[in-house]
């Protein structure tokens, strides 16, 4: 195993009973998400959300559902990396609207019906259902049924990332989970997954933390076949440095190898369309991304409160090493980089 970091296997709440501070004994990543977020208190650094990317080869499908304690927010964004062409919905609303997450993910639905926006987003021993309709900017109906499916022993990257006993995050992050389902706009409908259909992936980013005031990040994910097996990717960079522990990791026929070191991160913020580069220093990945499609998101509210991110899709290709010594050498895996500037 390629990580200094601890390895948790058995269920722990994230915060101190009182919910005000972080549990010693949370410190640590696992195979599956075992962290309870018991976070009571402390109004206005509470970050909780659930985001969800479906990789459908030249389509892009996103969910959002997030509770940042002052606004709730959720959103269905598509993207036709084809022809440029993107849609879906947003909408803000406030503090009791009634948008909130369970403090162990999956276990409770996650609902929205409001603003032209109907949002479902529901776990069972399966996987993940989603079900969606919204009007689009230019008055066309949408609509989205899909499921990701979570096969058997298929492991994830769960860890804490500690900043403090009072500032921390813990994430789960899925990769490489078969999808299916259907879009629709108006007159155009996109089918994904099963039988016949191109390949789709379901990627699952959990947070559930008190972040600081100010933060940048980097997120990588990717997913795909290699020969006789399916490879997930998961990296990041920036927001994670010198708090001991990473979230990145790779994925190989539902096997995560965790990589405790922080990765290499080489592209230009101003030119988002040249290649991202990911290197492990220590030999077990090297992958560079070439762009398709940059999804850019800029918003300004004071001083304050604002976000800008380049989130890039297009497909991987490199090589990597698993922890029993597997050597893989992939192209054409679907899969995003991005950058967040993050001030809340």
């Amino acid at each position: 195993m390629t990580t200094h970091e601890r390895e948790l296997t058995e269920p722990v709440d994230l915060c101190t009973p009182d919910g005000l501070r972080l549990n010693p004994g949370a410190r640590g990543w696992s195979r599956r998400p075992l962290h309870r977020a018991n976070l009571i208190g402390r109004f206005g650094i509470n970050k909780r959300w659930d985001y969800w990317a479906i990789l459908a080869g030249d389509l892009v499908v996103s969910t959002t559902y997030a509770d940042v304690d002052h606004l709730g927010l959720a959103d269905v964004y598509w993207a036709n990396l084809v022809t440029g062409q993107t849609g879906g919905r947003s909408i803000v609303v406030g503090a009791e609207s009634g948008i909130s997450l369970p403090e162990i993910p999956g276990t409770a639905p996650l609902e929205v019906d409001q603003d032209s926006l109907t949002l479902r987003i529901a776990d069972d021993e399966r996987g993940t259902h989603f079900m969606a309709h919204w009007t689009e900017a230019d008055g066309r109906p949408g609509r989205l049924e899909a499921f990701a499916a979570l096969p058997e022993g298929h492991e994830s990257l769960n860890v804490v990332i500690p900043w403090s006993d009072e500032l921390f995050n813990f994430t789960s992050k899925h990769q490489a989970r078969p999808a299916r389902g259907v879009l629709l706009v108006g007159d155009e409908r996109y089918e994904f997954g099963g039988p016949g259909r191109s390949l789709a992936w379901g990627v699952l980013d959990v947070g559930r933390g008190r972040w600081p005031a100010r933060i940048n990040w980097n997120w990588g994910a990717g997913a795909g076949p290699c020969g006789d097996h399916v490879i997930g990717l998961q990296f990041g960079a920036k927001w994670t440095l010198g708090s001991g522990f990473t979230e990145n990791g790779l994925i190989v026929d539902g096997r995560l190898s965790k990589l405790g070191s922080e990765l290499d991160w080489s592209y230009d913020w101003d030119r988002p369309m040249d290649p991202w580069r990911v290197v492990d220093l220590n030999g077990q990945l090297q992958v560079t991304l070439a762009p398709r499609f940059d999804r850019h998101s800029q918003m300004e509210v004071s001083e304050e409160l604002g976000s800008e991110v380049h989130q890039v899709f297009g497909t991987w290709s490199g090589r990597l090493r698993t922890d029993d010594g597997m050597e893989l050498e992939f192209d054409g895996l679907q899969g995003f980089a991005e950058e967040a500037r993050q001030r809340w």
